[in-house]
């Protein structure tokens, strides 16, 4: 439930970066560093703990250790409260304090990583996809790179023509989903269609064979286009 979670570094590159961290800090600390599975860890199972380090955001966690640890028959943990850093570079939209959850909003609209040099890809147009869930950005970077001189092919709006009567999907839908799910001007009514798939694998797997198959054809054409005019 992580703020833009698929933008957090993998965690063997985030426990070699505290690693560097940590020699760099003191190279004689004596240290294990482990990948927690559950909200608890080894903290409530290892008799030679003393000490948590705790925030006043963690605290409650840190009693919520000792209270396993009791149950547990192990003696309670000293709790160590430390401050939260505050960032003096924080925007109105992020939290006071230093937040990894800031950093990440941070790398929306900028290059996370170099583009992948293949020799099969044609080097003109370059084709960039924006993904990612509601309210992520997509439709901001969409227009900044329109503002650069891209070329946007929105696949929502494809998604919605491939229905339409004149669309490539329509006959299929109709034939595959039957005439109930037309309405009396004889287009697709995509909420009747929509409860007929959601919830039922099957009928969606079905939906998702002819129409995605159009839509990547219908995205291929505007690309073409896209290269025609330079």
């Amino acid at each position: 439930d992580k703020v833009l979670a698929e933008l957090i570094e993998p965690y063997e590159l985030r426990a070699a970066k505290l690693r560097e961290f940590l020699q760099d800090v003191q190279p004689s600390l004596r240290y294990d560093i482990v990948p927690l599975a559950d909200p608890y860890g080894p903290s409530v199972t290892d008799p030679d703990l003393q000490c948590l380090v705790v925030s006043e955001e963690t605290r409650r966690g840190g009693e919520a250790v000792n209270k396993k640890r009791l149950e547990n028959g192990l003696p309670k943990l000293a709790l160590y409260e430390i401050l939260l850093m505050k960032d003096p570079d924080h925007s109105q939209n992020e939290e006071e304090k230093i937040s990894s959850s800031s950093l990440r909003q941070r790398l929306l609209g900028t290059m996370l990583r170099p583009p992948r040099q293949d020799p099969a890809l044609p080097s003109h147009p370059y084709v960039i996809g924006l993904t990612g869930g509601t309210g992520s950005g997509k439709t901001s970077i969409a227009r900044l790179l329109g503002h650069l001189g891209a070329f946007i092919i929105d696949a929502d709006k494809l998604g919605h023509a491939v229905y339409s009567p004149s669309g490539p999907a329509y006959e299929q839908v109709v034939a595959s989903f039957g005439a109930e799910i037309l309405n009396q001007d004889g287009t697709i009514n995509r909420r009747v269609l929509g409860a007929k798939v959601f919830g039922n694998q099957e009928k969606l797997k079905r939906l998702t064979d002819i129409v995605w198959p159009e839509i990547a054809q219908m995205v291929k054409e505007q690309i073409r286009e896209a290269a025609a005019q330079g």
